[in-house]
C-alpha cells in the first residue's frame, strides 16, 4: 500500500457538514457512540452518563 499525504490550504478544504448530511441518521448516532466510547476509555475520571440540566423558568 502506497501512503499519500496532501497538504491543502485550510480554506480549500471539504467541509465535515456535507458529509455527515450523506450519511443516515443511524450512521450518524453510531460515530457518535464509538466517540463516545473512545472518550471514556480514554478519560479515566468521566461517568459514562449522561449530564442533567435542570433550568427554573418562571411564567409571566
Amino acid at each position: 500500500m502506497e501512503k499519500v499525504v496532501k497538504i491543502i490550504d485550510l480554506k480549500e478544504r471539504k467541509s465535515d457538514f456535507s458529509y455527515w448530511q450523506t450519511k443516515s441518521p443511524k450512521e450518524r448516532l453510531e460515530a457518535i457512540e464509538l466517540l463516545r466510547s473512545q472518550f471514556m476509555k480514554f478519560k479515566k475520571d468521566v461517568q459514562p452518563r449522561l449530564q442533567r440540566v435542570c433550568r427554573i423558568i418562571k411564567s409571566a
